[in-house]
């Protein structure tokens, strides 16, 4: 663009300069009496300026007839009318003898004049407003009008020519004609202030050289208007600078009508086209993408099996809902930019990375020697994420699990192969382990995993849920002060389902929000009933997980629960975990509005997250509670005693309570009192049970200690 203003300001000043040492030297020029010589070039100069006119009409109105637009049409049309009367005017002008005999050559030059001011006028109309697309039918009405204009144009002239004899020679003709003249400048030079007037930052390269186009026609103006007599040069001039013009308007108008849009959509067809094919958050190849490379790399191996083995990693981060939830989705999406930043810069040949959508990349490796150095290389990658990652709010550790399938042996399509390496990456996953190659026992594996999703979506409504309660002992007096509600499934078919086989599904697939709810209410209405029955209130804990505590209204919802239901805010005891409380802006505020309610706070699995102790001073919690991990063996090793030791007295000083889980034997138990544990709950104690045993166990004895 910066190479076309260039052309347009040189335009400019070269003509400038040309009228102004045409002026100087006038009187030299101007001295050849050679008028069959002036008048053969005038008639070239002619031809051309009605051959480039009639080429922006035939463009305009013949040619690429599907992008039709009005300042096209308009376009054509009036240099459809400027072609036949520049055509009179040269002929007429140089005297040839048929059209001489009826068109003199004063007359011709009112020809002309008129011909310039049709011209400038409809230049001005048509560039003065936005181009829109016409139809067929538009092209046929407008080329009617311009016909019937041009026609009633000669139809005037030829009944002027009565009168043209008479008014030719009347003093205030040639007056009438320099005004006319003047008015034809101006409006040429209006236009271009126009054009170039500040609606946009930077003029398309089809609108400067219209600018030209408009700079020659001012030129050639000028020259007309300059006249010392009929066989002046500056005829001569005037009909070159206005050749110049036209087939700088033929120029113009096909790049603003026709190639302009055509780059345009182009453009536009390329971006849709890299957008369809990349992911664009990344800028990575997508799954679509995948899916050829994939099916052009069996293609190739089918041809040629000397390229060995190839291998396509799926690639997940663990716990990036966790990390997504806790930090807002913009360190969510920072954290994918990096991860994929950092695996593409060490892609090598025959190696290619792309993104699948969400916290998934897949790695393709071609041409591999052996099934060992494909994991060998995946291991490499693994080793990439050892140097944590740094975001705006500080540096975070992860972690990738992978999913291996390998061709020619796990798939024979494309498709096949993505989706066994994904089957490999959420069994990766699933059994703790970094990399996984795809066997076909985890196809029935998978297929389990999704009946027992959409299993569970009708388990609520077929009531196969339900709360066993575990009991929590005041360690100085073993009083039973609490229970913790936890959530069982009683599949028709199965039988129990493991809440570690169920609890992730609900997590990934959503579900956890709705059952979480009804955990909630049951467990709250269970203890609304024992308060009616008469036992003892004792608070009850129930766990949230991370989808439930990032609601906007959960604060809102447990109100009006606790509302309903008639239950006193005080005896609920709500569990979070370390890994909700990443994000500290979010949960200080929605731990703020759960206070408001009344309710208590725990840090449930405390140890194993990634809490910071900064923010933990400040946070507006009730209770720490020790993850089983620590205290199961915490008197074989000295570490676990360790931390156990330091978790309570960091308690003591915060003014928190402390609840020990999965304490087994008495020695434990005695562990925990010397360390000065508020409470404890474990199979020492009672494993979980059903609501009516936990009654008749512990609240009918609970009734029993009380002094009456």
């Amino acid at each position: 663009m910066k190479q076309e203003e260039k052309k347009t300001i040189r335009a400019a000043l070269g003509g400038a300069l040309l009228f102004l040492l045409f002026q100087i030297f006038h009187t030299q020029l101007n001295q050849g009496d050679n008028l069959d010589m002036l008048s053969a070039f005038y008639l070239i100069a002619g031809c051309c300026n009605v051959a480039f006119a009639f080429s922006v009409f035939s463009q305009g109105w013949l040619f690429f007839s599907n992008r039709l637009s009005k300042g096209r049409l308009y376009t054509a049309a009036l240099f459809l009318g400027v072609s036949i009367f520049d055509l009179l005017h040269t002929l007429s002008f140089v005297g040839v003898p048929f059209i001489s005999s009826y068109i003199s050559s004063g007359e011709s030059l009112w020809i002309l004049t008129f011909s310039r001011l049709a011209s400038s006028i409809g230049i001005l109309l048509i560039f003065s407003k936005e181009d829109t697309p016409v139809s067929i039918n538009d092209k046929r009405r407008v080329f009617r009008k311009a016909f019937l204009m041009i026609l009633s144009a000669l139809a005037l002239f030829a009944l002027s020519q009565t009168l043209f004899p008479q008014l030719i020679n009347l003093a205030g003709l040639e007056t009438l004609k320099q005004i006319i003249d003047m008015v034809v400048l101006f409006i040429y030079l209006m236009t271009v202030a126009i054009i170039v007037s500040p609606g946009t930052v930077e003029k398309s390269a089809s609108l400067l050289i219209i600018i030209r186009s408009l700079i020659f026609f001012v030129l050639g103006q000028a020259f007309f208007m300059n006249l010392a007599a009929v066989n002046d040069l500056d005829y001569l001039m005037g009909m070159i600078c206005s050749g110049i013009a036209y087939y700088l308007m033929l120029q113009g108008v096909y790049q603003l009508t026709i190639e302009e849009p055509f780059q345009e959509n182009q453009q536009i067809e390329a971006q849709i086209n890299y957008l369809a094919y990349h992911d664009d958050l990344t800028g990575l190849p997508n799954r679509r993408r995948l899916m050829q490379r994939v099916e052009d790399m069996i293609v190739a191996g089918e041809k040629d099996r000397s390229k060995g083995f190839s291998a396509l990693v799926i690639m997940n981060i663990n716990h990036f809902k966790n990390i997504n939830d806790s930090l807002g989705h913009f360190a969510g999406d920072r954290m994918l930019q990096t991860v994929s930043e950092r695996i593409n810069s060490e892609a090598r040949r025959n190696e290619e990375l792309f993104s699948m959508g969400a916290d998934e990349f897949a790695f393709l490796m071609m041409e591999r020697s052996s099934l060992e150095g494909s994991m060998t290389r995946a291991r490499e990658l693994l080793g990439l994420f050892e140097v944590p990652i740094q975001l705006e709010s500080g540096e975070y550790h992860i972690s990738l699990s992978l999913g291996m399938s390998i061709f020619p042996g796990d798939g024979e399509t494309a498709e096949q192969l993505i989706q066994n390496a994904d089957t490999a990456v959420h069994n990766a996953k699933d059994q703790g382990v970094e990399i996984r190659r795809f066997v076909p026992a985890m196809q029935m594996k998978a297929k389990e995993r999704l009946k027992l999703e959409n299993d569970m979506r009708r388990a609520l409504e077929r009531n196969e849920f339900y709360l066993v309660y575990q009991p929590q002992v005041h360690l100085e007096t073993e009083e039973i002060v609490g229970m913790e509600a936890l959530l069982r499934w009683d599949h028709p078919k199965r039988g129990l389902v493991s809440p570690s086989e169920f609890i992730p599904i609900a997590e990934e697939s959503g579900l956890i929000v709705s059952i979480g709810e009804w955990v909630l209410k049951t467990a709250c209405q269970q203890n609304k009933l024992w308060q009616n029955a008469g036992y003892q209130p004792i608070c009850v804990s129930i766990n949230l997980s991370m989808r439930q505590f990032l609601q906007p209204n959960l604060a809102g919802k447990i109100g009006s629960i606790l509302s309903d239901i008639g239950l006193d805010a005080c005896y609920v005891d709500l569990e979070i975990t370390e890994s909700m409380t990443l994000d500290k802006e979010t949960t200080f505020d929605q731990l703020k509005r759960l206070k408001e309610l009344g309710v208590y706070i725990s840090i449930d699995d405390f140890g194993t997250g990634y809490s910071s102790l900064h923010y933990l001073k400040n946070m507006p919690i009730d209770r720490l509670k020790i993850d089983r991990s620590f205290v199961q063996e915490v008197m074989e090793d000295s570490n676990d005693a360790a931390i156990v030791s330091t978790i309570t007295s960091m308690a003591h000083h915060l003014k928190l309570k402390v609840t020990a889980e999965g304490v087994e034997n008495k020695d434990q138990l005695q562990f925990l009192r010397q360390q000065h544990c508020h409470e404890a709950q474990g199979f020492l104690f009672s494993k979980p049970i059903r609501a009516l045993e936990f009654e008749k166990s512990f609240l009918k004895m609970l009734m029993l200690d009380i002094p009456s």
